[in-house]
């Protein structure tokens, strides 16, 4: 059994903190099930389910912690896990930033569950398989692709009265299509709250249509142009962003929050106006645990309002040094926008390009985020609102933070995995002015 109750996990835990005899005990107890299954070239490759649950103890005398885990739970095992933890802390140097375990913490439940995502069977897998593969076959187009779905709960205690329980699930497809030439690709990707909101036979559809549509590629003369980016290709140049909203290391100058002479930019204009960027555990559609990894309550919050940056992600020590209140790390990012679909945007291009999906990003100058990647499966020149042939993929070395100073206009923002965290985003199609392409790129 990999997936506790709520009862079996808190037995479980109350005996692991009364075993302790350090100054201090969190005891952590996940499990999952997780199934999937792969294809390519037409074809069912592989597909199987895990299982799995784990225990981990973390333990202090003073300033000197130890963590130890194990996957038995009978009371000889719970016995071990803990004197081990509590023998490497005896051994441990002292950390010079340790903090206490959190007092007790006030959470409210999250619609992290879904019965639909819960109840996938084999069959299900095997028909989103099936589904997928069987229109490309009629169009002699290849489709290559993954399910990936899982149920899994949380549970924590600690030595100061703190506990919290909750049960998540998960669901993500991808699949690429190409040509039988392999010169055209197109890609669809959906990251989803619950199962019964996915259909495949529908999805597979923007990719096939992507892919034969790419085929006969043109090259366009690489340089700054107007650009529309579907929301999987906006998030993965968002997301990267993101992780340099750390105050500690804004602070110490090793962020583009940083600023000259010292400090950092909350409460600065860095965006355009148009950017608002929040966090809320309990959206309806992109919900997260309302806990952070050190089981903070997380709370809603503006991460970025009309282009102003209002709130950096303090550590409970980096708090606790800079004097102020440490709330739970955000584990959403939802990015407002308009009401346009991607092909309305196209609509109101004179000339442009549209991206599908980015790509191999990688980081240049972590002073200012310029990354650089590439575009694939599908990227199509726009003219008079209309697309009008497709081009080859591009290398490009564009900053998200002066992309967002670029903006024209952005559509409705939908639910999307970021390539570069584990947050869950709502992000919108974004047209943006001036988006940097360097050099043409061998990939399709």
């Amino acid at each position: 059994m990999s997936i506790f109750t709520e009862e079996q996990a808190k037995a479980i835990l109350d005996k692991v903190i009364a075993l302790s005899k350090a100054d201090e005990c969190t005891a952590t107890l996940t499990g999952s099930v997780d199934g999937n299954i792969r294809f390519a070239l037409n074809n069912i490759s592989t597909s199987g389910i895990v299982s799995d649950a784990d225990l981990a103890v973390q333990v202090a005398f003073g300033k000197r912690t130890g963590v130890a885990t194990i996957n038995e739970f009978d009371d000889a095992a719970l016995e071990r896990v803990v004197r081990r933890a509590e023998d490497l802390a005896r051994l441990a140097p002292e950390n010079p930033e340790f903090m206490p375990a959190i007092d007790k913490q006030a959470y409210t439940a999250s619609p992290t569950f879904s019965d639909s995502t819960a109840a996938i069977t084999p069959e299900f897998r095997a028909k989103v398989a099936a589904d997928s593969i069987a229109p490309c076959k009629a169009e002699q187009l290849i489709a290559a692709g993954f399910l990936e779905d899982g149920q899994s709960f949380v549970a924590f205690a600690n030595s100061k009265g703190n506990f919290g329980y909750q049960k998540a699930t998960r669901f993500d497809y991808t699949c690429t299509v190409r040509t039988e030439d392999g010169r055209g690709s197109g890609w669809v990707g959906r990251n989803l709250k619950d199962a019964s909101d996915f259909s495949a036979d529908s999805d597979i559809r923007t990719a096939m249509r992507k892919a034969s549509a790419s085929a006969d590629a043109k090259a366009l003369e690489p340089g700054k142009y107007t650009v529309i980016l579907e929301p999987a290709a906006a998030a993965g140049l968002v997301s990267f962003m993101m992780n340099f909203f750390d105050a500690r290391q804004a602070d110490e100058g090793r962020s583009f929050l940083s600023k000259k002479g010292g400090g950092n930019k909350l409460g600065e204009q860095v965006y355009d106006p148009q950017v608002n960027i929040s966090a809320d555990p309990w959206h309806p559609e992109a919900p997260v645990l309302p806990w952070d990894g050190e089981g903070m309550a997380r709370t809603r919050m503006d991460i970025v309002k009309n282009g102003k940056v209002t709130a950096l992600d303090y550590s409970r020590f980096w708090a606790q040094k800079q004097g102020k209140q440490a709330v739970g790390s955000p584990g959403n990012l939802l990015m407002s926008g308009g009401s346009k679909s991607t092909s309305e945007l196209v609509r109101s291009t004179e000339r442009g390009v549209l991206v599908t999906r980015t790509w191999y990003i990688r980081m240049v100058d972590p002073q200012t985020v310029l990354l650089t990647g590439l575009t694939r499966d599908g990227t199509f020149y726009i003219e008079n609102g209309e697309i009008k042939y497709p081009v080859k993929n591009f290398r490009f070395n564009e900053s998200p933070v002066i992309m967002l100073n670029n903006i024209e206009e952005l559509g409705k923002p939908i639910r999307v995995a970021g390539d570069e965290s584990s947050f869950v985003m709502m992000i919108p199609p974004m047209k943006l002015r001036d988006f940097t392409f360097t050099s043409l790129s061998d990939a399709v």
